[in-house]
Formats: C-alpha cells, structure tokens, sequence
C-alpha cells in the first residue's frame, strides 16, 4: 500500500476513535494482501507525529495505543470550551491511588498503616467505578486481603505509556509546588477523622501524580472556585 494512503488512513481512523488504537487495532482496519505490516503501520504513525510538530495537537502514545490530543502550550485556551468545572477528589484519595501506583500489589491495610488513617469505602469504590484501580489477587495470608494494582486506564488518565514513566518519589515530595491545580488550604483534618475533605484534581489527564508522605491532618478542604484544567489528553472528535 501507498505509504501516503496509509498514513491518511491512520490519521481519520486516529480521529474517529474516542479512544488509543493500538498498532494491533490499526493493522486490523486492513484485509488481504493489501494488510501492510507493523513495520509500516509504526513508520506512518511516525510520520504523523512529526507532521504535528507545528501544530496546536500532538501524536501521543499511552498505554493503550495512540491518540490525537491538544498541546499543553495551548490547553489554557482550548480549556474554555469546556464551562463544567473538573472532578474534585480528596487528597486521601490521591495519596491512596499513589501507594497503590508505586507499591503495587498493596492491600487496604497495608494503605491504612502507610497513612496511619483509615481508607474509606467510598475512597476504594470511586477508584474502582473510575477503573483506575482494580483487585490483581489476594494475599495469601488469614482472611486473604485483595491485592490492588492501577489499571491500563490509569495510564491514559494520566498521560502514560507504563508505570517506568511515574515521576520519582523525589520529585513528588512536594505536592504543592508540583501540582498547584490541586487547592488544599482550608481548615485541617484531626488525625483519625474519616478522609471526607475535597481537592480539585485537574482534569482531564495531566501526567502527574499526587505525592506521598502527607500526614492526615494535611486533608484540608478545597471551597474555593477553580477553573477548568488543560485538556491536554482529550481525543480530538
């Protein structure tokens, strides 16, 4: 096939889909002898990705393929498309969601004794209904605990292609200066208390993870209003 064609074909199927296509998904859009090899499918999407590099939207690859996204240099602007203000999750759930992304398999106890709080059940079923987090096995010790692990759609929230690319723990000790998206001034937790406080996480996916090492009583609540994050990672339709 003319590798010209084959790169438009790529590009609308890249544009139809609102969702990554994998080089597998993509060889499949191909029957008979005309089916070009993975060779010339990743050639293709090389191209593609090198004619965006002066445009408003980059090729990006994440866990589950490759996609068409608007650039973070302008997702300041193409962001005011969008007037419904973004998710807002609790910083118990963030620095949950972070032991179990850097120690996976982890079970819920070992997060509560980690934290030194306890996690709540709705903590654990927003992370699940959210398909960030799911049960990889059980412990194999009395009352056989569930082990959590971060799934493939936890990897293209956040703008990844594998857990290798996880900033370091260094990098994230600082979770304020890292991610000011996330607004946690207000009145402080008590140590013990249920984790019921709200942070506004950007969305949609930003790349960066929340940071690990906060005491309890570092859960404030977020009032005030917060405007729409980049949308950067958005399939453009």
């Amino acid at each position: 096939m003319d590798q010209d064609l084959l790169k438009k074909i790529i590009e609308g199927a890249l544009l139809a889909a609102n969702r990554p296509l994998s080089v597998e998904q993509l060889e499949r859009l191909f029957e008979g002898d005309g089916r070009p090899d993975r060779a010339a499918i990743r050639a293709a999407l090389g191209q593609l990705s090198e004619d965006c590099d002066d445009r408003g939207y980059e090729l990006k690859e994440v866990a589950s393929g490759f996609r068409f996204q608007v650039r973070e240099t302008v997702a300041p602007w193409v962001s005011r498309l969008w007037e419904e203000r973004p998710p807002r999750y609790t910083r118990a759930l963030l620095e949950t969601l972070a032991l179990i992304a850097y120690r996976q398999p982890i079970t819920r106890a070992e997060i509560e004794e980690i934290r030194g709080v306890a996690v709540s059940t709705q903590i654990v079923r927003t992370l699940t209904e959210r398909e960030w987090v799911r049960v990889v096995g059980h412990r194999e010790v009395p009352g056989r605990p569930a082990l959590f692990g971060t799934t493939r759609q936890f990897l293209d929230y956040f703008n990844l292609k594998s857990l290798d690319e996880l900033p370091t723990l260094a990098e994230l000790r600082d979770l304020d200066k890292l991610h000011p998206e996330l607004d946690f001034d207000g009145p402080q937790e008590e140590a013990g208390e249920a984790d019921d406080t709200t942070a506004v996480l950007s969305d949609p996916e930003t790349g960066e993870m929340p940071g690990l090492g906060q005491d309890a009583e570092d859960d404030a609540d977020a009032d005030g209003e917060h405007p729409r994050a980049s949308p950067e990672g958005h399939t453009l339709q």
